[in-house]
């Protein structure tokens, strides 16, 4: 059985910038939790992300383990500015790390003059941890997350504002 989660979003961005701000660890370490993410951009191209030094400390702080490494993954296919697809498997939580690697793609679209509609799509079949956690928590305010939205949300806004949701 396939689960296959759909996160949508627009922004007043060109593809490029999404692409840049998406790929680029200089860039995707400012928005969502923060976490610098690298990409090898070619097929059979290697992903991963660290953990960032909040992250580190936080963990720290509540004593528990933080592995360096948060995220891994491959490129599985690269269209820049439009399509990136990959394998992701979430490392920092015992849960989703002993789970198969899911599929991740990035689609951006030109939606109007100067907007673009950018779809997370991700295939969490196998992986039920895994689709908890991207589906965030539906609480307002709760700690846990708040998954791919919350990570759409904070791109759009650093976009488009210069700023992130929350510092």
């Amino acid at each position: 059985m396939s689960t296959t989660q759909v996160f949508r979003i627009w922004i007043k961005a060109t593809p490029e910038k999404i692409w840049t701000a998406v790929t680029d660890p200089e860039w995707n370490a400012r928005y969502g939790y923060a976490a610098p993410q690298f990409y090898e951009l070619k097929k059979g191209g290697k992903f991963y992300s660290t953990a960032s030094q909040e992250m580190k400390d936080y963990a720290a702080a509540n004593n528990f383990p933080m592995a360096d490494t948060i995220l891994e993954g491959e490129v599985l296919e690269v269209d820049p500015p439009r399509r990136l697809v990959q394998t992701w498997r979430m490392l920092m939580d015992p849960s989703t790390a002993s789970e198969p690697f899911t599929t991740l793609t990035y689609d951006i679209e030109d939606s109007g003059p100067g907007v673009c509609r950018v779809t997370i799509t991700h295939d969490v079949t196998g992986a039920p941890s895994t689709g908890t956690m991207i589906k965030g928590n539906p609480e307002a305010g709760a700690e846990g997350g708040g998954g791919w939205a919350w990570v759409l949300s904070d791109l759009k806004s650093l976009l488009e504002t210069g700023t992130i949701l929350a510092s």
